[in-house]
């Protein structure tokens, strides 16, 4: 069996991967990664399938934005499992979402006239602050939130860095708060 290339290798690889999409170079690191990442994953709580699904889809990021690796912030091995980290929470949000309540049968009991113009008003003052909001935030909020896309989704749609989603989306979360109050 061939012994795993150095650090400094793997950086190659990335390099190729980028430049020429070196599908030999995708290959060796596909070969050498992916089986990890499921095992990370595994240990992680994942379901087998998950895990492997997960994996498969970390590589095709790495095979797709290798031209984000920057060698100067994280090692390769570092760059793919915050990949898979990232993934694997994405999958347990889309999990969490709940499941809409089973439709019953008959018309439902009129609402208290107080509660509907209550939240009436509040829809209102939220419009008016999402207004409000710097044009990139408001724009991540309306995907995020009407557009129900995972923080990853917005990154691949916008070509924004995922730290700089995060950022926005928690910036304009907290003006909403103090504008709610």
């Amino acid at each position: 069996m061939k012994a795993a290339p150095a650090r400094a290798d793997w950086i190659g690889h990335v390099i190729r991967i980028r430049d020429a999409r070196d599908e030999a170079a995708f290959a060796e690191i596909f070969a050498h990664f992916a089986p990890r990442v499921k095992a990370f994953l595994m240990r992680s709580g994942g379901d087998p399938a998950i895990a492997e699904e997960c994996a498969q889809e970390v590589m095709v990021t790495l095979w797709r934005k290798a031209h984000l690796f920057d060698p100067s912030r994280a090692s390769v091995a570092t760059w793919i499992f915050t990949i898979a980290r990232n993934k694997r929470i994405d999958v347990l949000r889309r999990q969490r979402r709940p499941e809409p309540d089973d439709l019953t049968w008959g018309p439902e009991a009129e609402p208290d006239q107080a509660d509907v113009v209550a939240l009436q008003q509040e829809s209102a003052q939220l419009g008016e602050a999402i207004a409000r909001l710097p044009e990139k935030q408001r724009e991540l909020i309306r995907q995020a939130y009407f557009g129900e896309m995972t923080h990853n989704e917005i990154a691949e749609a916008t070509g924004l860095p995922l730290g700089t989603i995060k950022s926005r989306i928690r910036l304009a979360l907290e003006r909403l708060r103090h504008a709610m109050k």
